[in-house]
């Protein structure tokens, strides 16, 4: 796997990060780690545009950091689980990871 992919996979992380943080955050220090998660989610992700195509990034960033949003809220903060809603999140899933894969590695040389 290509460095960049990781790079968006990683702001991912810190999207569904940052996500959490605003709907929960309450101290100061949680809302510098909200900060946080914002600036280095779409640096990251903005640095990974560089390389790959912007709307494959985009899509890939958002769907996994939807993915990533939507379980949380199942597993740690007591959201209604639905096979519904398990369904069309897979659904998601698999458009990410179809865009991934015919999406040539580089399109710039670095």
């Amino acid at each position: 796997m290509n460095k960049t992919w990781v790079s968006v996979m990683i702001a991912a992380l810190f999207e569904v990060s940052w996500v959490i943080g605003i709907k929960h955050a309450t101290t100061w220090y949680e809302w510098a780690g909200t900060v946080i998660a914002i600036i280095v989610s779409f640096s990251l992700m903005i640095m990974a545009g560089r390389t790959l195509p912007v709307g494959t990034v985009y899509a890939v960033f958002v769907g996994l950091g939807t993915l990533g949003t939507v379980l949380s809220g199942i597993l740690f903060f007591g959201e209604p689980f639905s096979w519904g809603k398990i369904f069309l999140t897979a659904t998601l899933l698999v458009g990410v990871i179809g865009l991934k894969m015919v999406t040539p590695e580089e399109t710039e040389e670095n």
